[in-house]
Order: C-alpha cells, then sequence, then structure tokens
C-alpha cells in the first residue's frame, strides 16, 4: 500500500460533520493499480442531508461581510500551506500525476484561494444614474451582489484541487452554501479541503462534500429545486444533459477542447519546441487545454518537429511519486486503451506516427503524429491522452480554418514574432482563449477563463466566478 496519509478510509463531509455510509470502494494508484485508501459511497439519502445542511448554512453565509468569508478563506488558505506536502502526495496517488505536477496544482490551489478571497473583498454593486431619464428625476438608485444560495459543484478527475477551489471559493466568496460532487475517482483532495474549511471556521453546512456514483447522484443534483446553480467542469456529453435539465437554474460549463497551436515562419522555434512539450504532455495530456494539434508552416516544419521530438523522446516515464518522473500514467487502463485506440484510429488514416504510442498498464508513451487527416477522430473531438499531430501549411489563412473545424473553442495560440499578425490571428481563431507565443494551456487562475461553441458558457477565475454566483439587486429611493 502507498503510504501517502495515515488516513486510509475517507468518509463524505456534510453539515461540517464526516458522514459514513453503508459501503465503501477502494481507490487505487492508477500508475500500478496499487490500493492506497477507501471511500465512503454516498447515496440520494446523504445528497439530501447534504442539500439540506447546505440550505441551512447559506442562511447564514448570506449574512456574513464581505471581510468576514473573505477571512475564512484566508485562514483556510494558511491551512491549506501547512498540508501542501500531505494534498500533493495525495493527488499523485490519486490522478497518476507526477509529484511534479501535483506540486504545481496546490501552488496554483493556493492562489485560487487568496484571488476567491480577494474578490469577496472587492464584491460590490454600483449606482445607477436613473436621473438620466425623465421619469428618474428626484431619484436614486444602486445595484448590490446577493448570493444565489446553494451552489451545486461537479468536478472532474484531471485537476481535483485546483478546479474545485475554481467553484468552491467563488461560491463561498460570494455567500452561497457549497454542496461539491467530486470524481469518484479522486475525491480525496475535496474531502481533505472540507476539513480544512471546517478547522478554519466555516458554518456547517457550507461546504459539503458527498462521494459515490457520478450519474445518478449529479443527476438528482441537477433535478433538486433547493440547488439554484450548478457549476460544472468534464465531458461535452455530460454537460449538454446538464443544461437540457437544469430548467432554470444558472449554469456554468467547461467541457473540454480540441486545442491547436499555430506557429508562423518568423517564430522562435526553439521557444515553440521547449513549450509544446509540455503543453502536449502534461499530465499525460489530460487537461482540457492540452495541445492536441499543432499547424506548423512548411518553411520551419522541419526544424520544429526535429526540435519537438527530440525533447519528447527525452521526457522520463515512471512511478508518479519519483521525483525524477515527467510522464506517469492516464487515470485509468480503460482510459489508455481508448487513446491507443485513437492513435491507431489516426494512424489508419493516414496519420504518419513519428514516436511513442505504446502502451504498459496505464501509461501511454507521449505520442508525435505527422499529417492528421481531417477524417480521424482526434482530428476534431477531445483525446484527453498525451497524443499530438503536427500539420503542415503554407497560408495561414488555411491554418486558421483547419484549426477552427472542431465543434470545441476552449483555448488556442499562436507563435510569431509579428504583433499585428498575432493580434489579426487572435481575432480570427474561434476560442475563448488565445495565447500568444505560448501554449493553450497557460492559465492564470485570475483569468476569464472558459470556451466557446460546444466548449461551454460562462467564465472562471474568481474575479469572474463571483458574479456568474451572485444577483444583481436593485434598490431605487425618492
Amino acid at each position: 500500500m502507498v503510504d501517502v496519509t495515515t488516513q486510509t478510509s475517507w468518509p463524505m463531509m456534510i453539515g461540517g460533520k464526516e458522514a459514513e455510509a453503508a459501503r465503501t470502494y477502494p481507490l487505487r494508484l492508477p500508475y500500478d493499480g496499487t490500493e492506497f485508501a477507501s471511500v465512503y459511497e454516498g447515496d440520494l439519502s446523504d445528497l439530501d442531508r447534504a442539500i439540506g445542511a447546505a440550505v441551512r448554512a447559506a442562511r447564514i453565509m448570506r449574512t456574513l461581510s464581505n471581510a468576514e468569508r473573505s477571512d475564512l478563506l484566508l485562514k483556510t488558505l494558511d491551512l491549506l500551506r501547512r498540508d501542501a506536502d500531505t494534498l500533493a502526495k495525495t493527488l499523485a496517488c490519486e490522478t497518476g500525476k507526477p509529484l511534479r505536477e501535483a506540486r504545481l496544482e496546490v501552488d496554483r490551489a493556493q492562489q485560487t484561494l487568496l484571488l476567491s478571497a480577494i474578490a469577496a473583498r472587492e464584491l460590490s454593486g454600483e449606482a445607477i444614474p436613473v436621473d438620466a431619464v425623465p421619469a428618474g428625476r428626484g431619484r436614486m438608485a444602486m445595484s448590490v451582489r446577493e448570493p444565489l444560495g446553494v451552489i451545486g459543484a461537479i468536478t472532474p478527475f484531471n485537476v481535483p484541487l485546483n478546479l474545485a477551489l475554481h467553484k468552491v471559493g467563488p461560491a463561498l466568496a460570494g455567500g452561497n452554501a457549497v454542496v461539491h460532487k467530486p470524481s469518484e475517482l479522486t475525491p480525496l483532495n475535496a474531502l481533505h479541503l472540507a476539513k480544512l474549511f471546517a478547522e478554519a471556521g466555516l458554518p456547517a453546512g457550507a461546504y459539503n462534500v458527498v462521494t459515490g456514483d457520478g450519474p445518478t447522484i449529479g443527476r438528482a443534483m441537477v433535478a433538486d429545486p433547493r440547488i439554484q446553480m450548478i457549476t460544472f467542469t468534464g465531458s461535452r456529453a455530460v454537460g449538454l444533459e446538464i443544461r437540457a435539465s437544469a430548467a432554470l437554474k444558472r449554469v456554468t460549463l467547461e467541457l473540454g477542447g480540441n486545442s491547436p497551436v499555430l506557429i508562423e515562419p518568423d517564430a522562435d522555434i526553439q521557444l515553440a519546441a521547449d513549450r509544446c512539450v509540455p503543453g502536449a504532455f502534461s499530465n499525460s495530456g489530460q487537461v482540457c487545454i492540452s495541445i492536441q494539434r499543432i499547424f506548423v508552416h512548411e518553411k520551419v516544419a522541419t526544424e520544429f518537429i526535429e526540435r519537438f521530438r527530440a525533447a519528447t523522446d527525452h521526457l522520463v516515464i515512471g512511478h508518479p511519486l519519483e521525483e525524477s518522473t515527467e510522464v506517469s500514467s492516464l487515470i485509468s487502463e480503460d482510459e489508455a486503451r481508448r487513446v491507443e485506440e485513437w492513435i491507431e484510429d489516426a494512424s489508419a488514416k493516414g496519420a504518419r506516427r513519428l514516436t511513442g504510442g505504446t502502451r504498459r498498464r496505464a501509461t501511454i508513451a507521449p505520442t508525435i503524429l505527422e499529417e492528421l487527416p481531417a477524417s480521424a477522430r482526434m482530428s476534431c473531438q477531445e483525446v484527453f491522452g498525451p497524443v499530438v499531430a503536427v500539420n503542415r501549411y503554407r497560408d495561414t489563412e488555411d491554418a486558421i480554418t483547419r484549426a477552427n473545424d472542431t465543434p470545441y473553442g476552449l483555448q488556442s495560440a499562436v507563435f510569431t514574432r509579428d504583433l499585428s499578425k498575432a493580434f489579426e490571428i487572435a481575432r480570427k481563431l474561434e476560442t475563448g482563449g488565445v495565447i500568444i507565443n505560448d501554449i493553450p494551456g497557460f492559465r492564470a487562475d485570475n483569468m476569464p477563463y472558459g470556451g466557446m461553441k460546444e466548449s461551454g458558457l460562462g467564465r472562471e477565475g474568481p474575479r469572474y466566478a463571483i458574479e456568474e454566483m451572485t444577483e444583481t439587486k436593485l434598490i431605487c429611493w425618492r
């Protein structure tokens, strides 16, 4: 058994207290299948209790001042810093990501919590000049931001701590209560986080974590009228189901991507190659803004490919808890098999495999394909694995058209030294974010993050998420 933490059996957190259930299920290290913990499997009765606790806590949360909510988040931040090493090791075991990447996630989680605390203090309305119209003469008006009530948060397996805080932090900052359903594959950091909030003095029931079967609990959350908003990160199929079932609930959805990169002939090729390696293969490609397609101008394609392939072949593959490991496993052997099938599909349709593609249990060696045809599955869908395709182009407008030829539109990137050209391309790329001279996977946790087309609705980043999680009330007097 992996010695990550002294706690091997993890109850849910409901109403500020640990909650057990009739059954548990095991958690296994994705890299080699080692069992390292067990989690109680909640059901609909546990969800009902969690929502009830959140309803009661929401009445308290809305009475707290901006400063009081901010201080609670800052106290939790101190506790998160204290437990950073344990959280990182737990992340590595839950997700299979290398320990160095797990530490980076814990560092980013601290920033997200800090930014949420700042957003709580800055939450405000505005003065409305109603006397700008004749009927407003002699009157004054203002708007205030008020919490929605109970927020239902559903988070994925790939970045289980920081993505949770991108939902929980702004929700609490805005005076709401939260019922959180983490992925059944990676629930431990959410459960640890709930303990930290309780230790910091968050009102009981303001943050509840229910573990168990995702579809069952998730659908019940969407259907429950006591939940005012659903914030979801996950697959397009589930997101569309949530959108169709949510009725008048407010919804934010982050549904993945198929991130393209354009490399112009005047680009810094060494910079592009160096950055595209982590951009494609961090967390074994299990990142919504992982690079999936690279379009490189034919004048510099050979040089870029040689540099990119050489750097890829030097990546160290190994156990996630080894300090030297740069690439480890996917979340499960089933997912690795699926990615392997996508690689075979691309090869069968004419793509050339330049490196990688081999599988050992849940680990896929970082894979570079060349000249991926539009008919291949990964050309327009999300592979969510350590696979990237490099295609040559001659005309920039053609490359932009090919980059946009996908139902997704989360983030994209362009490498060029010509700033005017960079902004012209950025305006034409159909994505929620465009990164110039860096990878689509760049995300500062305070920036507005979200997609166009079928990549989702709404924006994350604490200052932007808190607007989604509160509503405007007008107060007018004469």
